[in-house]
């Protein structure tokens, strides 16, 4: 039996920054983020938006009435979880009208987690093959103004529906996971932005999708030849390519070439939107999708990567017609709103964060179908426009 991904849409807010302006107000050579960290745009979030607007959107574009008849289970994966104890995936359920008779689960491991939903995904269509499950990867990228890592904030959801004959990927089944307790990313619940040892982590990432690969290699005997392109998690679009030329090194054949190229097409929109965190490895595997001229049954890796520190790669066959089941991300990007520096540091200060105090937002101008209306005795308060 053939499960895999069967359908995916993106979504993000309607607001953006322009890095090259960022890096003028912080007196910054531009070339420092849009070269050397790989971003030229970023997601702004507004504060009526968060993982369960965001991730509900996402879920609404590529749903149907018939697709939600068999759906069994949502699974949310995110590190920017609104509530200790109640999963986001439940608030997404209600704004998206789902039945009540569905089971409702969030999952953490820093940017990984979206990874290990799809296999569970996986095991439970295998076990009940008419059965399809949601998995959506939303998250917020924070790391303050003025910061290291305010050039690789971002936002947005990636939703999945995992099925019996997927029309996107099918996966295949040999996976290798990697995880070992390492300090080099990590938010204490009283923190709402996350710690991170930048140098430390990007080594630690490239260890680990060269740890990963090689088991593959020696679980399956596969060679890159056999690979038409690999897909990486990428907090920002540098990472993906370092941890390529740490496995390609001086290597330049065609091979190499090849899966340059394809990488060069999976970077393109996070470029535009900037950290998604859980759902960095499914941009980027969308981006590659829909800016490359892959053929049915080409063969694709993807290597995903949570600090923590847990990696996974493996694999998956692509669909004769892949291209229609994917909201087209290009276009929509396009409709975005540029906001100036001023406006976004505005933006990013009006967060409801870690606020006890009731507060009610304006939402009449976000356009989004889903809105954070505020909260209200400790309560958050969501509405479907």
């Amino acid at each position: 039996m053939r499960i895999g991904i069967d359908k995916m849409a993106f979504a993000t807010t309607n607001d953006y920054l322009d890095l090259v302006e960022l890096a003028k107000e912080r007196g910054v050579d531009p070339n420092k983020f849009t070269i050397g960290i790989g971003q030229d745009l970023q997601a702004v979030v507004p504060p009526t938006q968060d993982i369960v607007t965001l991730g509900a959107t996402a879920a609404k574009k590529l749903l149907t009435p018939e697709l939600e008849k068999n759906i069994s289970t949502v699974i949310v994966a995110t590190e920017s979880g609104i509530d200790n104890s109640k999963a986001s995936a439940i608030y997404i359920k209600h704004l998206l009208g789902l039945s009540d008779f569905i089971r409702t689960v969030e999952m953490k491991e820093a940017c990984y987690s979206a990874t290990a939903a799809i296999q569970f995904a996986k095991g439970v269509v295998t076990l009940n093959p008419q059965e399809t499950v949601l998995v959506i990867a939303a998250d917020i990228a924070r790391y303050g103004l003025n910061t290291p890592g305010e050039v690789t904030q971002g936002a947005g959801a990636v939703a999945m529906l995992i099925s019996r004959n997927p029309h996107i990927l099918t996966l295949e089944d040999t996976t290798v996971a990697y995880s070992k307790d390492i300090m080099d990313f990590w938010r204490p619940l009283y923190a709402t932005e996350a710690l991170v040892d930048g140098k430390y982590s990007t080594n630690v990432y490239i260890e680990f999708f060269l740890q990963t690969f090689t088991r593959y290699q020696q679980l399956t005997g596969r060679e890159l030849a056999d690979f038409a392109a690999l897909t990486f998690h990428m907090p920002f679009t540098k990472m993906g390519k370092k941890g390529l030329e740490g496995l390609l090194k001086d290597r330049n054949d065609e091979v190499a070439q090849r899966l340059r190229t394809q990488l060069t097409a999976s970077q393109l929109f996070s470029r535009q939107v900037g950290n998604l965190y859980t759902g960095s490895l499914y941009l980027s595997l969308m981006s590659l999708l829909q800016n490359s001229d892959l053929r049915a049954g080409s063969r694709i890796g993807l290597f995903s990567y949570g600090s923590g520190a847990e990696g996974e790669f493996y694999t998956g066959i692509l669909e004769d017609g892949y291209e229609h089941y994917m909201n087209n991300i290009q276009e929509e990007l396009k409709h975005r709103h540029q906001v100036s520096v001023a406006e976004y540091e505005k933006l990013f200060s009006s967060q409801l964060g870690m606020n006890d105090r009731d507060i009610e937002f304006d939402v009449t101008t976000d356009p989004l179908p889903f809105v954070l209306k505020g909260q209200k005795d400790h309560q958050r308060i969501y509405e479907a426009k």
